[in-house]
C-alpha cells in the first residue's frame, strides 16, 4: 500500500465521482446498477478518509442538473441515497462523523430528505469528520443565493457594502462552517469542474484520474494525496517566499 505523509494531509478532500455510468456500459449493465455499484465505492471513501485523518469529505451526490435525467434515474438515485442513509447512519454515529449537506434539500423527495435530516441530526455533536454531501447542488444557483442574502441585508441595514470582502461572501455561501478543499479528485478521465464549488476551488490542487468512479478503491485516495503531498502550494506568492514563510 502506498506510503503518505500522515504529517502533510490535505484537510478537506473534495470528489467529482463520475464514472458510474461508463462502468455500467463496460461490464454491460443499466445505469442504475452502476449507480449501485458507486455507492459501495462511497463507503470505501468514507471508511478510508475517517481512517487516514482527513476532517472534511465532500462528495458531489446529485447536481442541480441532475434533475433534468430521466425520472426512472432520479427516482433510483434517490432510492439509493435513502438506503445509504438507513444502512450507513450507525456507522457514521459509531465512526464520530458527522453527516451535513450543501445544496437545495428541499427539492428531494419527501421521504428520502426527512431521512436525511434525522441522520444529520444524529450525528450532529460528531467531530472525528465531517461527511459533507453535495445534494441538488449547483455553485451558481450558490453564489447567486449568496448574492441576492446580501442584497437583503445590506437593505436592512444588516451589512454595509464597503464592508463585502472574500471572507464576507464566504460567510453568505452554503460552505460558511467547512474550509475550502485543499484537494479536488475527479474521476473518470473528465477534465471538469462542472458547477461545483466554483469559489471555493480557488486555491484547490486538482487531480484528475482515469478510474472509473465504482472502481476507486482507497489506493487511489492514497495516490491522489500522494501527488498532493508533492506539490508546492503558492496562494499566489513565490516559492522563496513560501520557504522563509
Amino acid at each position: 500500500m502506498l506510503k503518505i505523509d500522515k504529517n502533510n494531509l490535505p484537510q478537506h478532500i473534495a470528489i467529482i465521482m463520475d464514472g458510474n455510468g461508463r462502468w455500467a456500459k463496460q461490464h454491460a449493465m443499466g445505469r442504475i446498477r452502476g449507480h449501485k455499484k458507486g455507492a459501495q465505492a462511497v463507503r470505501t471513501a468514507v471508511t478510508a478518509c475517517r481512517e487516514i485523518g482527513i476532517s472534511y469529505l465532500t462528495l458531489f451526490a446529485f447536481s442541480s442538473e441532475n434533475w433534468g435525467r430521466p425520472n426512472e434515474e432520479i427516482n433510483a438515485l434517490m432510492s439509493l441515497l435513502g438506503d445509504y442513509l438507513d444502512k450507513e447512519a450507525s456507522t457514521l454515529q459509531k465512526q464520530e462523523i458527522m453527516l451535513t449537506t450543501i445544496g437545495n434539500i428541499e427539492r428531494l423527495y419527501p421521504p428520502v430528505k426527512e431521512k436525511l435530516l434525522e441522520v444529520k441530526k444524529l450525528t450532529e455533536h460528531n467531530r472525528k469528520m465531517v461527511l459533507n454531501l453535495a445534494l441538488s447542488y449547483g455553485s451558481r444557483d450558490e453564489i447567486i443565493f449568496a448574492i441576492k442574502k446580501m442584497i437583503t441585508d445590506n437593505r436592512s441595514g444588516k451589512l454595509d457594502i464597503d464592508d463585502i470582502d472574500n471572507d464576507t461572501v464566504g460567510r453568505y455561501l452554503y460552505t460558511n462552517n467547512i474550509p475550502d478543499p485543499d484537494l479536488l479528485i475527479r474521476t473518470s478521465d473528465e477534465y471538469r469542474i462542472s458547477n461545483f464549488l466554483l469559489w471555493q476551488l480557488a486555491y484547490t490542487e486538482l487531480y484528475f484520474t482515469d478510474v472509473l468512479w465504482p472502481d476507486f478503491k482507497k489506493d487511489d485516495l492514497l495516490k491522489a494525496i500522494a501527488v498532493y503531498q508533492r506539490r508546492e502550494r503558492r496562494f499566489g506568492l513565490t516559492s522563496e517566499q513560501i520557504q522563509n514563510k
